[in-house]
């Protein structure tokens, strides 16, 4: 049995995503004290799902993650209640050990976040720390103070905030560069000719899905298509009703007969996407209480987002200044699901 520590820390932590909601539970079961804040709209982020009107009701897509998988033992167990409470379902069209939240893939984020204090639509614009403590400071006030602050965010909105407090730590961020994505959302009158419901790269389109064949789904023919790394990049400041033109283009080119009418089309760029990872699992700087985690510091999973979140959360309590290294076994999570099949974050 958890017991509670002797003096709770507060922490803040910024990013309400995968990493960072992993993290915040098992700090609070651990007894400590945590406040989440978020820049987005609300529960998603890169497992988000975008709804859109038509003619034929609403149309549904996963435009971020598109699945994702379970091979440590301690995300096995907690899939395993997801799928107990209908909140995920295996996808047997994508690959052999394939999960999606259900009825969308922000099922599982909206049910991380109802048991923690979370703040959204506040983005962060930097950390000050003093004799109080540290504070988050937003575009006209402060919050805090807090005992720690744990950045739970893409490597390139980390790395300025921790540019002013612990340079390796920065640089350790700097290091891990992510590719954008584009990525389309198109709903069609009729079902799409297609044999199959994913489609992969190589190529400029890297992943295509047939969304509403997902498990749970509803509504109108809905795919997601997103767009190759290389792809992205050279169009990433082209506008976004020009993207999703090029992409339906491309996209046509996979259907045996020509695509059916279409009632509702759109695209969303995520600039920090797919990353490399580094291997290092989690940042921790305890003399100052200062630290991160993301998929960007294990490999471009879910469940590497969840693994990082949790390490951290594991040794924010000791006294160490040295960055902190993930024991996971990295061969077990292979080939895990995508985050976003080359794509993921806010832009």
């Amino acid at each position: 049995m958890l017991t509670a520590p002797a003096v709770p820390l507060r922490i803040g932590i910024v990013g309400a995503g995968m990493a960072g909601l992993a993290c915040a539970a098992q700090l609070v079961a651990n007894g400590h004290r945590v406040q989440l804040f978020d820049k987005g709209r609300g529960p998603g982020g890169r497992m988000s799902t975008r709804r859109m009107a038509t003619p034929l009701g609403d149309a549904h897509f996963d435009h971020g993650a598109q699945y994702f998988t379970a091979r440590d033992a301690g995300f096995q167990a907690l899939v395993a209640d997801w799928e107990r409470r209908n909140l995920a379902s295996r996808w047997d069209s994508s690959i052999p050990d394939a999960w999606v939240g259900n009825p969308g893939m922000n099922a599982v984020i909206k049910a991380m976040v109802a048991p923690l204090d979370v703040t959204f639509g506040l983005p962060i614009k930097g950390l000050v720390r003093d004799a109080a403590g540290w504070s988050l400071m937003t575009a006209d006030s402060s919050l805090g103070p807090f005992d720690a602050v744990l950045l739970a965010i893409p490597a390139e909105q980390a790395a300025p905030l921790l540019a002013l407090h612990d340079l390796a730590l920065a640089h350790q961020a700097m290091l891990a560069r992510s590719q954008p994505c584009w990525t389309a959302m198109f709903a069609f009158a009729e079902p799409v000719v297609i044999s199959r419901d994913v489609i992969r790269g190589p190529g400029d389109i890297c992943w295509a899905a047939r969304n509403s064949a997902k498990p749970g789904r509803a509504g109108p023919e809905a795919w997601v298509v997103q767009a190759s790394g290389g792809w992205s990049a050279a169009h990433i400041e082209d506008e976004a009703d020009l993207v999703a033109a090029q992409l339906l283009h491309m996209f046509a080119q996979e259907a045996a007969t020509p695509l059916p009418d279409l009632v509702a089309s759109s695209a969303h760029r995520w600039r920090f996407a797919l990353s490399a990872g580094t291997g290092l699992g989690a940042l921790w700087n305890g003399e100052i209480g200062l630290g991160a985690c993301g998929d960007w510091l294990l490999g471009p999973r879910v469940e590497c987002a969840w693994l990082s979140g949790r390490t951290l959360a594991s040794v924010v309590a000791r006294p160490t200044a040295a960055p902190l290294h993930a024991a996971v076994d990295h061969a077990s999570l292979r080939l895990g699901g995508r985050l976003a099949m080359n794509a993921s974050t806010a832009s």
